[in-house]
C-alpha cells in the first residue's frame, strides 16, 4: 500500500526540535506487512504499490484513547452488558479487562469511523484496586486478535467512587484515609510476597515454597516498574495522595481524570507526572467535578506537562475523542499539543508508543485520512487503516 500526495502530520518529533512535529506538506507513506516501511516527501516517493491518493488531504496516525471502558459497558444494553465494576470487594487487582470486553460492541465500529485505532480499556473506579487494563486495536474478529498489549496498566482509584460504593455497603473504605491505607497495605503485602518468592527461588532446598496468591501476584509488575499504574483521581488532594503513594513504592504512574490538576500544575511538573485528562464533555455530576474546566488541557500543556486527552467512554462516546481535543484548542491548548494528546502522548501514557501514536518507520500502519484539518468542525474521516488494512472508507 502506498499513500501519496498527503499533508502528513507524523506526530514524531523533528530531529532539530523536541517540541515541533515532523510534517510533510506533500508526502507519501509506504506500507508493507502491516508496518510503515517508509515515509517522506513526494519527490522521494517509490512506485510499484497499490496506490491510495490522499489528494492533499490531512494524514495522521490513528488516534489513541488512553482511558476508556469500550466493550466493557456495552452500547444500549444495560446490566447484562455491564462488566466494568466488580463491586463485591475493594481489592481486585487480578481481574483482567480482556475477560470482560465484548469485541463486537458497536462502539468499536464507531471508533473506526472517527479514526480511533487504539484504545486502552479496563475496569472502572468502584474499587480501590480495580484490575488490569488492556491496549486494543479497534478492529478484529476477537479480543485476542485485537490485543496490542495486555495487561498494559493496573487501575487504582481515589476519591468519591470507592467511598460511595462501599459506604452504601457499610464496608471499608468509606473515607479517603481508608482508601489510601488499603492501597498501602496491598503494596506492602505484595512486596513481602515478592521477596519471599525471590528467596525461595534462590534456595529451594532450604526455603518453604510460598503459598500462591493471585491478587498479590498481579501487583508485582507494578512494584517492579514493569507496569503503569493508572491512578484515578479528580480532586487536587486525591492527586497529591496518588503522587505520595507512588513515591513510597517507586511506582510508574499516570494521573487519570486529573480534573483539578491544573490547580497544582507546578507540583505535577516537579514530579514528572503524565496526565490523562477527561472526560471533558460531561456535566459536573458529582462534587469532585465542581472545578472541571475545558481550559485545563491548555494550562497543563503550557506548564510543560505531557497531556493525553481521554473520553472515558461511555462517559463521552468514543467517536468524540477528536471533538474533545478540538474544544481544548478553542479554550487555549496549542494545536500541536492537542494533536499529541490524542496520538503520541496517549500512546506514551499507555506504554505502547513503540507500536502506535506516530507515523514512523517500523511502527504499526495505523493511519487516518481526514477530509480537512482534524479540528475543523466540518472535517470527516475519509479512511481508517489499521495494521495496513483499510477498516473504514467513507462512501
Amino acid at each position: 500500500m502506498l499513500i501519496i500526495n498527503g499533508k502528513i502530520y507524523t506526530m514524531a518529533e523533528r530531529q532539530d526540535s523536541q517540541s515541533e512535529t515532523l510534517k510533510y506538506e506533500n508526502g507519501y507513506i509506504l506500507v508493507k506487512n502491516g508496518k510503515i516501511q517508509d515515509i517522506g516527501p513526494m519527490d522521494e516517493c517509490p512506485g510499484d504499490s497499490e496506490i491510495i491518493d490522499a489528494k492533499g488531504r490531512f494524514v495522521l496516525p490513528g488516534l489513541v484513547d488512553a482511558h476508556t471502558h469500550v466493550g466493557m459497558i456495552e452500547d444500549s444494553v444495560g446490566f447484562e452488558g455491564d462488566d466494568v465494576n466488580e463491586m463485591t470487594e475493594p481489592v481486585t487487582p487480578h481481574l483482567r479487562a480482556i475477560d470482560g470486553i465484548y469485541h463486537a460492541d458497536r462502539s468499536f465500529e464507531e471508533a473506526r469511523q472517527w479514526g480511533v485505532t487504539t484504545v486502552l480499556s479496563g475496569p472502572g473506579s468502584a474499587n480501590v484496586i480495580g484490575g488490569q487494563f488492556a491496549a486494543l486495536k479497534t478492529n478484529g474478529r476477537s479480543v485476542d486478535e485485537m490485543i496490542l498489549k495486555a495487561p498494559c496498566a493496573l487501575k487504582v482509584a481515589f476519591g468519591e467512587n470507592p467511598k460511595s460504593v462501599y459506604h452504601e455497603k457499610n464496608h471499608t473504605p468509606s473515607t479517603r484515609m481508608a482508601t489510601a491505607a488499603i492501597l498501602r497495605e496491598q503494596f506492602y503485602k505484595a512486596k513481602e510476597y515478592m521477596e519471599e518468592w525471590e528467596e525461595y527461588r534462590k534456595d529451594k532446598e532450604n526455603n518453604d515454597k510460598p503459598e500462591f496468591d493471585i491478587r498479590l501476584e498481579a501487583l508485582i509488575p507494578a512494584l517492579k516498574g514493569e507496569m503503569i499504574v493508572k491512578m484515578h483521581a479528580h480532586r487536587a488532594d486525591d492527586i497529591l495522595t496518588a503522587i505520595r503513594i507512588a513515591k513510597e513504592f517507586n511506582l510508574k504512574i499516570t494521573i487519570d481524570h486529573c480534573t483539578e490538576g491544573y490547580l497544582i500544575a507546578d507540583i505535577l511538573k516537579e514530579n514528572n507526572v503524565r496526565v490523562i485528562l477527561g472526560p471533558l464533555l460531561t456535566d459536573r455530576s458529582k462534587i469532585e467535578l465542581r472545578n472541571q474546566s475545558l481550559a485545563a488541557p491548555g494550562i497543563l500543556a503550557k506548564a510543560g506537562i505531557p497531556v493525553a486527552i481521554m473520553t472515558d467512554h461511555p462517559c463521552v462516546p468514543i467517536q468524540h475523542l477528536l471533538l474533545c481535543a478540538a474544544l481544548a484548542v478553542r479554550e487555549g491548548m496549542p494545536e500541536e499539543d492537542a494533536l499529541k494528546a490524542i496520538t503520541i502522548n496517549a500512546a506514551r501514557a499507555g506504554g505502547i508508543d513503540d507500536r502506535v501514536g506516530s507515523l514512523e518507520k517500523g511502527k504499526d500502519a495505523d493511519i487516518v485520512i481526514f477530509s480537512g484539518h482534524p479540528f475543523e468542525y466540518k472535517t470527516k474521516v475519509d479512511m481508517t487503516i489499521i495494521n495496513g488494512k483499510i477498516v473504514y472508507a467513507r462512501e
